[in-house]
């Protein structure tokens, strides 16, 4: 009988992903093979010290970007602790499942999500100055109206609908 062979991940060193995190901010979490939190983390260090440059906001954005350096150092130590218990243990740590994917949740329409995509748009487009902020608050009001007519016809198509299921 053949016997099956298991290999496990080999442990890493908490002690190096500190230290490359320290020195190569996110670098601890691809070290641990956490590509989507490098990227997310590599972003968010990237806007934090584009935000330094423009000056505004000081110092309070300076303590945020302290804490988020600090932060990341912090959490790469931590996760390849974690991945040595789960090599150490063989056991599934909760935070490591990717086999299973949550149900997603159902949120009956698009309309916040066009909303958000609009406002973003507006501010992009005033950030480049193709649009003057100061024309575009005066319509405000058209927002609220909006949002108004939009929570009438969900009343009104929920009401309708439970009558036909009456």
């Amino acid at each position: 009988m053949e016997e099956k062979v298991s290999y496990q991940r080999p442990p890493k060193s908490p002690t190096l992903a500190g230290i490359l995190s320290f020195l190569f901010p996110p670098t601890g979490a691809l070290y641990n093979a956490q590509f989507m939190k490098f990227f997310v983390y590599l972003i968010i260090f990237a806007g934090l010290i584009t935000i330094q440059t423009t000056g505004e906001g000081q110092p309070f954005m300076a303590l945020i970007l302290a804490g988020f350096y600090f932060y990341q150092i912090f959490d790469a130590i931590q996760t390849a602790k974690a991945i040595n218990r789960k090599a150490a243990t063989g056991e599934e740590l909760e935070e490591w499942k990717v086999d299973e994917f949550p149900q997603a949740v159902k949120s009956g329409s698009v309309f916040w999500g066009l909303v958000l995509m609009a406002l973003g748009v507006v501010f992009l487009l005033g950030n480049f100055e193709i649009i003057d902020y100061d024309h575009i608050w005066k319509f405000w009001p058209l927002a609220v109206i909006v949002i108004g007519v939009k929570l009438i016809a969900d009343y009104t198509k929920t009401k309708n609908g439970s009558e036909i299921q009456a």
